[in-house]
């Protein structure tokens, strides 16, 4: 079985419609047998987020939701919380802090369990603001320096539950091209995923689909002709791609290729 996770930009509750992202995560939980677990970690008010979404995932059909309290290292390798995970179908993370849920979960027997039920398909793992920048093996923690460099970017380990990539969250809301064009000139070999709010990406293993009602912008710097980082100052980026991709466009990771949303079906049109 391959890994599916839900990955979404940020403020799915806050647009009208929004929550039809929220409604696919539970059907891919299972829909009328999904049990899921609400991982806050990464919040300042755990219990409102853990209760705002377990109501959302009940009132969108889940048989259970229920929060589950993880906020220091100690609790993250309590057997209890393992014991806690194991019937999950989907595990949700809110937004946040994602240095926190990196900090408190990674390397514990948490993560291990996390790990090990999303590798082997039994559940789908959602995140969303700092629950997806987590996702990612190098994540970005913050920057808002202006320009391209180093200075306009922060970086750490991530957990890595999608690896060769780096993800940004309320992308195009918050004017975030330039810092994950400097994530990507420091890290090349990883893809730069932009992801709007109310916007998603569906992975399941090597491919991801958009869902939502804003973009997700890729930079792919695997083309690039050549790259100048010095230690300060601008960074140069010459021969990069980049992708915009709307609700029903995919992406190919290994291959790196796009597949716009009706593509297939312009092309049949055309021929």
């Amino acid at each position: 079985m391959t890994s599916r996770l839900l990955v979404i930009g940020g403020a799915e509750r806050d647009r009208p419609g929004g929550t039809a992202i929220l409604r696919r995560f539970v059907d891919l939980a299972g829909g009328p047998r999904a049990d899921i677990v609400v991982i806050a970690t990464a919040s300042g008010e755990p219990a409102s987020l853990e209760a705002e979404y377990t109501a959302l995932f009940t009132r969108f059909g889940a048989r259970h939701a229920r929060g589950l309290r993880i906020a220091d290292r100690g609790q993250a390798n309590d057997p209890a919380v393992v014991h806690a995970l194991a019937p999950a179908t989907g595990v949700f993370f809110t937004g946040g802090d994602q240095q926190r849920i990196t900090t408190v979960l990674g390397g514990t027997l948490a993560d291990s369990a996390l790990q090990r039920l999303v590798r082997e398909g039994r559940t789908v793992l959602g995140g969303t603001s700092a629950g997806a920048a987590m996702m990612s093996g190098t994540m970005i923690l913050g920057g808002s320096a202006p320009g391209v460099g180093r200075a306009s970017v922060r970086t750490g380990p991530g957990l890595e539950f999608l690896p060769g990539v780096l993800i940004d969250m309320h992308f195009a809301e918050r004017g975030r091209l330039n810092r994950l064009l400097s994530a990507v000139a420091l890290y090349p070999h990883e893809l730069g995923l932009g992801i709007d709010e109310d916007t998603a990406i569906l992975s399941d293993g090597d491919r991801f689909e958009v869902l939502g009602s804003g973009t997700v912008t890729v930079v792919d710097a695997g083309a690039a002709t050549d790259i100048r980082v010095p230690d300060e100052g601008p960074i140069s980026l010459a021969g990069a791609r980049l992708h915009v991709l709307s609700a029903g466009s995919a992406f190919e990771l290994t291959g790196r290729r796009p597949a716009l949303a009706g593509a297939a079906a312009e092309r049949g049109h055309a021929a």
